[in-house]
């Protein structure tokens, strides 16, 4: 398949999205003339995206009839969520882009969450709220246009609660209803989804600016720390 020039119109896009930044391994490959997706792969692994994710994208480029030739961008998810599985991903798009010749794109996970959510609350702002562990939640407020009213941010329960009633929110995703426990009823929930849908990130990414490269959204360091315990002394020489 002849590759696309670089400067064909942004309506003419053929995108593969992927997103690995939750417990599923996804890709779909999206027609962003026809603002449809053309086909896709999701598989709900829970760990092991680095074995999965090549098998995911190239079983969608099956299904819709084409290769990595005929892609003119990649969109990832680029979280926050999964600290590795958010690696993976980022890792896999920018070396897909590298090697095809055609720009990538980031999406935040709290961004596709919010979006899905504003399409069913009709009008209020969005807080899109993630489990972070520890206590913690991932958290981000977006209005109905998609524009940030409060950045992605690593929240207590609380604190998001109040950010949610001082924007006039309702919330989305897997912390939402941790949310409005602190708020005693006072928050609506639109959706309660750990992961927004792939078509979601690609209709996000086709209208995204091509510029600087996708890269992880880490809101806090990963888990994985130095077992000082087991730290040995070096004997003099």
């Amino acid at each position: 398949m002849t590759r696309r020039r670089d400067d064909r119109p942004a309506s003419a896009l053929t995108l593969l999205a992927i997103d690995t930044s939750a417990a599923a391994c996804a890709a779909c490959v999206y027609d962003v003339a026809a603002g449809r997706e053309i086909a896709r792969e999701v598989r709900d692994i829970g760990k092991g995206h680095a074995e999965h994710l090549l098998g995911v994208i190239e079983t969608a480029l099956a299904r819709a009839g084409m290769d990595f030739q005929a892609l003119d961008r990649i969109v990832v998810g680029i979280g926050p969520g999964s600290f590795t599985g958010i690696r993976v991903g980022v890792s896999a798009a920018r070396g897909l882009a590298l090697a095809l010749k055609i720009p990538a794109v980031g999406v935040a996970s709290l961004e596709a969450i919010a979006t899905e959510a504003s399409a069913l609350a009709g009008g209020p702002p969005v807080l899109a709220a993630l489990d972070a562990g520890r206590g913690g939640i991932h958290a981000a407020i977006y209005d109905a246009a998609g524009s940030v009213l409060a950045a992605p941010w690593l929240s207590t329960p609380d604190e998001a609660a109040r950010e949610a009633a001082r924007h006039g929110a309702v919330l989305a995703g897997s912390a939402a209803a941790t949310v409005a426990a602190e708020a005693d009823g006072g928050l609506a929930i639109v959706a309660t989804a750990a992961l927004a849908d792939i078509a979601t990130y690609a209709r996000l990414g086709a209208g995204r600016a091509v510029g600087q490269k996708p890269a992880p959204l880490y809101l806090r360091g990963a888990d994985a720390k130095p077992q000082a315990g087991f730290v040995l002394l070096r004997k003099d020489a």
